[in-house]
């Protein structure tokens, strides 16, 4: 007990004193993070729209893959970022392993099938008369696409939310991608897990404070959003 107030009180001190490194981790985390799901969020949503929409040979099995993407094991997609940008590897020339960018990389290959997991299940659950009847109004496709995503986008910010939250506490593969370089690829994770490893268990909860307190914020945020936009 007397550990963990101990890391509070180190974390009130790090935040309030405005402590340059921390708040470097912090922003580099919350820039690497936001980026990924940026990224995911326009890659997952138009194919997890597409999919939904569209009638095909295989399409149970494409949604069975983007199910089990849901769950892609972080360190999987470490090890697989790290042999493609390996300077060996096929994407070796570009020479951004280790690197803010690979970590970016990294995390939107995990968080693009939660995103796409939950934007098809969305659209898959409005009810199919709606895409009729928006069509017979002289919608052209385009249109009926957008009035689709705007009828979903609760479940639509949930699934942003979540998988923003997959990948600011995703810590395996960015110490594989970016290794935990200092004030250059060093996050909030990494930087818990390093601590933690030298005894310093104050600094390490200190800085799992902040990480809850960054990812709460943000989700605030994104929570505040969807709750405006729910129909009364």
């Amino acid at each position: 007990m007397e550990l963990f107030l101990d890391g509070i009180k180190k974390a009130l001190e790090l935040i309030f004193s405005f402590d340059p490194e921390v708040l470097g981790i912090t922003f580099l985390s919350l820039k690497i993070s936001g980026t990924a799901t940026l990224i995911s969020m326009f890659i997952g949503m138009s194919i997890g729209v597409a999919v939904a929409l569209n009638n095909f040979f295989g399409k149970r099995l494409i949604i069975s893959l983007i199910n089990t993407g849901m769950g892609l094991p972080p360190v999987v997609v470490g090890l697989f970022v790290t042999i493609m940008l390996w300077r060996n590897g096929p994407f070796g020339f570009m020479e951004i392993l280790y690197t803010p960018t690979a970590m970016i990389i990294a995390q939107a290959i995990i968080a693009t099938p939660i995103v796409m997991g939950i934007t098809l299940a969305a659209i898959q659950h409005l009810p199919e008369n709606l895409r009729l009847q928006i069509l017979s109004l002289g919608a052209t496709r385009l249109q009926m696409v957008w009035l689709l995503i705007k009828e979903a986008r609760l479940p639509l910010l949930a699934a942003v939310m979540a998988g923003f939250g997959g990948v600011i506490s995703e810590v395996g593969a960015s110490i594989m991608v970016g290794g935990n370089i200092k004030g250059y690829s060093r996050v909030l994770t990494t930087a818990t897990v390093m601590e933690t490893g030298k005894g310093n268990f104050d600094t390490a909860i200190a800085l799992g404070i902040i990480l809850l307190i960054l990812a709460f914020t943000v989700n605030a945020i994104l929570t505040s959003i969807q709750q405006k936009q729910r129909p009364r």
